[in-house]
């Protein structure tokens, strides 16, 4: 736990809904057991997003699609994003779930290894969202620098482990132990990485928000 309990509840107790096909998605996925990003992190991206406007954004991690969903609802008209998922079995529900939204034409779903994937997208970004597997999250980082427009917004959620990234690797169970260090040496990158400017939130599951340095001309 990273944040007293009672607060999350309280704080999520003043959430106003989202569009009743998000809310019944969010409630799909929730009996399903699959992981989305928690009420208050849904609220930190509504704001950034509405703070950025990007225009073109790519998601590394679609589940059954209720981020990208949820961030199209707060970018600019127009815009585009890109998301990722490699786990076949969610990859036709989340195809379903923008069909639903009738949002075919602004999101688009690539199947694949994400790292495999990224490589052979043409950037800028101006906004992306990281919430895969997050053993990989370090393998991910150059590509992703590599894909952000300058001044663009990386968002990278479930970066502090329900607290346990701040314990001994020896103090976490065995078959935790390569995602710990992994994540551990990934924030050390963020916060020392030449191109990036980041902060590390403890909201959620803990949030790291990095923004990519203008090129000095």
């Amino acid at each position: 736990m990273i944040v007293n309990n009672r607060m999350t509840t309280y704080i999520h107790s003043l959430e106003s809904p989202e569009s009743p096909l998000l809310e019944q998605i969010e409630q799909e996925a929730l009996a399903g057991y699959v992981p989305i990003i928690r009420k208050e992190t849904q609220s930190f991206l509504k704001v950034l997003v509405m703070m950025k406007q990007p225009s073109r954004i790519l998601e590394i991690g679609t589940a059954v699609g209720f981020s990208a969903l949820l961030l199209s609802e707060y970018m600019p008209k127009g815009g585009q994003i890109t998301t990722i998922e490699k786990y076949e079995k969610r990859i036709p529900v989340a195809r379903e779930n923008f069909r639903r939204a009738g949002k075919e034409d602004q999101i688009t779903l690539i199947e694949g290894d994400a790292l495999e994937v990224m490589r052979t997208l043409e950037g800028p970004y101006d906004f992306i969202f990281m919430d895969a597997a997050k053993g990989q999250y370090i393998h991910y980082l150059p590509e992703t620098v590599r894909l952000l427009a300058d001044g663009g917004v990386l968002v990278s959620d479930n970066v502090l482990q329900d607290g346990d990234v701040i314990e001994s690797r020896f103090a976490v169970e065995r078959r935790n132990r390569t995602i710990h260090s992994r994540m551990r040496e990934y924030l050390y990158e963020l916060k020392h990485h030449g191109q990036l400017t980041t902060s590390i939130i403890p909201l959620g599951d803990g949030v790291a928000i990095s923004v990519k340095k203008e090129r000095m001309v």
